[in-house]
C-alpha cells in the first residue's frame, strides 16, 4: 500500500457540506419541479426541507431515507471516510430514527490518485458505520476527476415517533449540541493555516456520531429537531422557525464556537458557501446591533457533520442539557422559540 501522504483537499473547489448548491439556488429548482403523487403513507417528504423521507410502513413502523455525500474536507482519507459517514447517518438520527442500512457513493480519479487512497476513505466511512451499528449493503462508484464520497442510509422508526424540523411550540428551548464554525477552519485546512492538533481537534467533532445525542433526547418532550449541516446554524434555525411557525430567538454569546474562528474568519478565510448562507437568510434575521459582520458569518457558517439543533420543552432543558453534558455532549442552550414574529429568527 502507497503511504504517501496526500493532500487530498487539493483535488476539489470546495469542501464538504459547504460544496451543496446553496438554499436559494436550490429553492428556485425545488419550485420548477412538479408537485408528488399524494400518497398517505409518505410522513415527511420535500415541503418542510427537512433531513430526511420517512415512509410508513405499518402502524408500527416507518423508514427514513437520506442521502449525502461531498467533496474532501480533510486531507487524510481515513478521517475523511469517517466524517463522511457520520453526516450522512445524521440525518437519520435528526428524524429521531435508529440507522439500519448504508450503501456507498463512490466519486474517485482512479488513474490519479493511488487505490490505497479510496481503500482508506472506505476504512474510514467502515468504522463509523459499524460504530453506528449499521450494516453496509453495498454501493455504486464512478471514475471522476475530483472525489466525492458519502452515504445513502435507511433507518426506522415508530410512525408516532419521528422527530421533524416542523413543530417547534412557543416556550420550547434550543439546545445545540456541537460547537460551530467547522467551514472557516477547514478553509483554512486547506491554506495550511491550521496545527496538526487543531486538525485534529474539528475532525474530531465532525467525525462524531449524533448517536448519544439522539439516544438521551428520545425520551424528553422534543418538539422539533434538526442537524446543523451545509446551510449553517441560521440556515436550519430559519428553517426550523418558518416550518414550525414560530419566531427563534438566538443569544449569539451563547453559541459554541471552535477555537481561532474569529481570528481566522478576520484573516479572511470564509467560505464562499458560508456567505451565500448569510445572503440567503439575512433579510429573514435581525442582528443585534452589537454583532459585527464576522460574527453574522460565523453563525452562518457552512457547517459539515454539525450537531443536532434540539428544541424541546422549556421546563425540560436544563435536564436534557445536564444529561448531554454528563456524556460527554458538548451541548449549550443558544436560545428559545417564542409567538412572536413567526418565521424570523432574532440574534440577540
Amino acid at each position: 500500500m502507497n503511504t504517501e501522504p496526500v493532500k487530498l483537499t487539493s483535488y476539489s473547489t470546495k469542501g464538504g457540506c459547504g460544496c451543496k448548491i446553496g438554499p436559494g439556488e436550490l429553492s428556485q429548482v425545488l419550485r420548477a419541479l412538479p408537485a408528488s403523487i399524494p400518497n398517505p403513507n409518505l410522513l415527511v417528504g420535500i415541503d418542510t426541507s427537512d433531513d430526511a423521507g420517512v415512509y410508513k410502513i405499518s402502524d408500527e413502523l416507518a423508514l427514513v431515507q437520506t442521502v449525502d455525500f461531498f467533496t474532501p474536507i480533510v486531507d487524510d482519507p481515513y478521517s475523511f471516510g469517517q466524517v463522511a459517514a457520520a453526516n450522512a447517518i445524521s440525518d437519520i438520527y435528526a428524524m429521531g430514527g435508529k440507522p439500519l442500512t448504508a450503501l456507498n457513493i463512490v466519486a474517485f480519479p482512479i488513474k490519479t490518485l493511488d487505490k490505497s487512497i479510496l481503500a482508506e476513505i472506505l476504512r474510514g466511512a467502515g468504522d463509523k458505520t459499524r460504530e453506528a451499528g449499521i450494516t453496509l449493503v453495498g454501493g455504486h462508484s464512478i471514475d471522476d476527476a475530483e472525489p466525492k464520497f458519502g452515504l445513502a442510509v435507511t433507518g426506522l422508526v415508530h410512525p408516532d415517533k419521528v422527530r421533524t424540523n416542523a413543530g417547534a411550540l412557543p416556550g420550547d428551548k434550543l439546545i445545540l449540541t456541537k460547537p460551530i464554525g467547522v467551514g472557516i477552519l477547514t478553509t483554512s485546512i486547506k491554506k495550511d493555516k491550521l496545527s496538526a492538533d487543531e486538525v485534529r481537534r474539528v475532525t474530531e467533532v465532525m467525525a462524531t456520531l449524533n448517536k448519544t445525542a439522539a439516544e438521551i433526547m428520545e425520551p424528553f418532550d422534543v418538539h422539533a429537531c434538526t442537524d446543523v449541516t451545509g446551510f449553517g446554524l441560521m440556515g436550519h434555525a430559519l428553517e426550523m422557525a418558518k416550518g414550525s411557525g414560530v419566531g427563534i430567538q438566538v443569544n449569539a454569546a451563547d453559541v459554541p464556537v471552535l477555537p481561532r474562528v474569529r481570528e481566522l474568519a478576520e484573516s479572511g478565510f470564509v467560505p464562499g458557501g458560508t456567505k451565500n448562507n448569510f445572503a440567503h437568510v439575512k433579510d429573514s434575521i435581525d442582528f443585534a446591533d452589537t454583532l459585527d459582520e464576522i460574527g453574522q458569518w460565523i453563525l452562518c457558517d457552512a457547517v459539515t457533520s454539525g450537531g443536532l439543533l434540539i428544541s424541546v420543552a422549556g421546563e425540560q432543558a436544563e435536564e436534557l442539557l445536564d444529561k448531554l453534558k454528563q456524556a460527554g455532549v458538548e451541548a449549550a442552550i443558544i436560545g428559545g422559540a417564542t409567538d412572536e414574529h413567526p418565521g424570523r429568527i432574532e440574534v440577540r
